[in-house]
């Protein structure tokens, strides 16, 4: 929806810690990061403000570089400013890294080019509270060459119904995935994927599986043959939330709805240093 004459577009990146929230979008009863966001915005402006994101994390996944929207009509504050001003009024655990007037046609979440998600395990044999808080906890060291292997076919156009939770509303369940790939970030093994968009838990039930058939042996091609399968029963359990990250939302130059043309350039709101800092104690994040 196009803004009204006197309203600004403001663009927001934004960093929390999912962990006592319980999810990104407002709940009747429960902490949301949307809720948070949105009562900051009403002590600024004195009425009812709402924020789209980018991207509707679950409860417990955190956020590196999550991407919002709102339409101001205060006139004398520059968009930047917003950054401290809303930090100021919100708590800790929710942080605004940037803010930016937008195009009066930018829409966070219908014009996102691409999402990245990382999910982050660390391997020990007892667990590390610190590390516990951000990361998975596996019993032993897995083999990423093999972990690779198997989330090869992630790769273009895939019917991810195998991964979808039983609750995902979504009728078309394919996605495009741009990569799929495990590595080690210091002592943490970081499974990074981005796709234009994502089914709902599709990452975690992606790194569940994944994690699942590398420990059992499972040949290469046993990961291609669940999504080819379509059967949510044939898939691993659901990874836990506390190791996943929102990491980045990348947009094109100018909204890309109403029948404009998609321009090449696209420009990243990446995580930064900022973000990183919420990860108290945990050096590889």
């Amino acid at each position: 929806m196009t803004t009204m004459r006197n309203e600004r577009t403001i663009r927001l990146t934004l960093a929390y810690d999912g962990t006592d929230f319980s999810g990104w979008q407002r709940q009747p009863r429960d902490r949301s990061v949307q809720e948070e966001l949105e009562k900051a915005l009403v002590k600024m402006h004195g009425h009812p403000v709402s924020v789209v994101g980018a991207g509707r994390t679950d409860s417990g996944v955190h956020a590196a570089g999550q991407v919002a929207h709102f339409f101001s009509d205060i006139a004398s504050i520059p968009a930047e400013r917003f950054t401290l001003a809303l930090n100021k009024l919100m708590p800790a655990d929710v942080r605004v890294l940037r803010a930016q007037e937008a195009h009066p046609d930018f829409h966070a979440r219908y014009d996102a080019r691409l999402r990245r998600y990382r999910y982050f395990m660390y391997a020990s044999s007892r667990s590390l509270p610190a590390r516990d808080r951000y990361a998975w906890r596996l019993s032993g060291r897995p083999d990423l060459k093999k972990l690779n292997r198997l989330a090869s076919c992630l790769r273009g156009e895939v019917d991810c119904t195998a991964f979808a939770a039983a609750k995902d509303p979504s009728e078309n369940r394919f996605r495009y995935l741009h990569h799929a790939v495990f590595h080690y970030e210091a002592n943490a093994i970081v499974f990074d994927v981005a796709a234009n968009a994502f089914l709902w838990r599709m990452v975690r039930s992606l790194v569940g599986t994944l994690i699942h058939l590398e420990r059992a042996g499972a040949g290469d091609g046993a990961m291609r043959d669940i999504l080819e399968s379509g059967d949510r029963s044939l898939a691993g359990a659901t990874a836990p939330a506390r190791g996943l990250f929102l990491w980045n939302v990348d947009y094109y130059d100018t909204p890309t709805r109403l029948g404009r043309r998609q321009p090449a350039e696209i420009t990243t709101a990446a995580a930064d240093s900022d973000a990183r800092c919420l990860v108290p104690g945990v050096g590889w994040i």
